[in-house]
Order: C-alpha cells, then structure tokens, then sequence
C-alpha cells in the first residue's frame, strides 16, 4: 500500500505506523480491533497530518465509519476500493474474497460488493496461515502452497473469475495464488485503487503536492508499537527497499 501511494504521489510526505505490538489483528474480537484503530489514528492526527489511509483490512472492516465520523481529517479505507476494482473485472458476477478471520467475520466485502451490484455471488474465505508465514519470510514453497490449495479449493469449485486479496500482506504471494487459482482468474489487489482515491481526495481538497510547489520528493517516516529493528526488517521485505530509521510509537 505505502509503495503504490509513494509511486503516485511521489512529492507526498508519509508517515507509516505499524502496530507491531499487537498483530496480527486477523484472530482478534473486532471490538478490540476498532479501539487500537482509534488509538492509532488519534495519534496520527497528533501528529497533524492530512489523511488518513486504514492500510490494514480488518482494522478498516471494524472501525472505518466509526473513525470518518469521529474525526476531521478525510480517512480512507481499503475494502470499498478492492470491491469497486472487483465489480468492474468479474465477468461472471462471482467474486472471491481471501481475508484474514476478522474480514470475514465482518463481511465488509460482502456488503460493499452487494452496494455496487447487488446480484454478484461473494464466497469469502478465511486464510489464517498466510500472515503468520509471510511475516516469517515464507513467501513461495511447498508449505505455503499447501495452505493455498485447501483455503482457495471452495472458490475453484464455485468458479470465481475474481479474487479480491482481502489483506495486505497477499499481494507478497500472489504467484502461489495466482498458480493455484489459473491465468484466467483475476487477482484483485486495492493498493494501487486505494492510492488514486487518495489522489483524488488530495487534490480536490486543495492539499496534494506536485512537482512546482516543491523541488523534493516527499520524506517517509517509520513508526512502531514494538522492535524498531525487527519492524525494519519486516518493512524492508515488504517496500523491497532498506529501511534505515524507525521511531518507536508512545500510542500504546
């Protein structure tokens, strides 16, 4: 998500704050989930920022309206643009959701899917190994696919066209997926959708950057509730580029 939103708007300063204390959120009560978004994006707006992006599935399926109406700054989620991208490509009307526990407990696909086209068939399946796997660098091989073949089974059978990949740590194994699924099955990511709507949102606002009210491309700040070194070099497989500085959060 940071690197699509860092290409498009590239003159953007970021900050990044990673809740590395308390993931994986997947498993966890949704109430609980919805009080950590809360905390995080309070000390966002701390820290005077201009947007907000709920990057993470199901911390935007458990509090993204309750945090649009709570504060001022515009806050954008990322289910509502990985189910647009998903209505547009299905050429069957049957879409696949692979999320983590919490999604698929909340169904905020489902629901944002049945906005757009209330006639498109949703089958979302939880895959609870796959973060567990890659936060431990796990990203192709035997184990992995294993996992793959039971939790996306159900969806060849029922002959999805389109697979939204409800988390963001996914599009890491889309190869996998995307064997196990075949060519002709669309892999729906939101990163790069939930990047133009910021676009959007920027700049019909008045706030976005460009080229002629700066000669700098924007700075990237790191921030973490847990290890600065382990964050770093989890955010340095994710970003594919070396993360030098990282400050430890006093949110939590």
């Amino acid at each position: 998500m940071l690197s699509e939103i860092r290409d498009r708007l590239p003159y953007e300063n970021t900050i990044y704050f990673g809740d590395t204390a308390r993931v994986p959120y997947g498993p966890r009560d949704l109430t609980e989930v919805r009080w950590f978004a809360f905390e995080i994006v309070r000390y966002l707006v701390s820290l005077d920022v201009k947007l907000v992006v709920i990057a993470c599935n199901t911390a935007a399926a458990a509090a993204l309206r309750s945090l649009q109406r709570s504060f001022d700054v515009p806050i954008i989620g990322v289910v509502e643009p990985g189910a647009r991208a998903a209505v547009v490509e299905t050429r069957n009307r049957r879409v696949g959701v692979l999320a983590t526990e919490g999604t698929v407990r909340s169904r905020a696909y489902e629901k944002a899917v049945h906005s757009l086209d209330a006639g498109i068939d949703v089958y979302a399946q939880a895959a609870p190994e796959f973060v567990p796997l890659i936060e431990r660098g796990i990203t192709e091989g035997p184990e992995l696919e294993a996992h793959a073949r039971g939790y996306l089974a159900p969806m060849k059978k029922l002959g999805v066209d389109a697979v939204i990949l409800g988390c963001t740590h996914y599009p890491l194994i889309s190869e996998t997926i995307n064997r196990e699924m075949g060519p002709e099955v669309r892999l729906i990511s939101s990163a790069g959708q939930t990047a133009l709507e910021v676009g959007h949102v920027l700049s019909r606002r008045g706030y976005l950057r460009r080229s002629h009210d700066t000669d700098d491309l924007g700075a990237a700040t790191y921030i973490c509730s847990a290890d600065p070194e382990e964050f770093a070099a989890l955010g340095s497989r994710f970003l594919d580029e070396e993360i030098r500085a990282v400050a430890p959060a006093t949110v939590v």
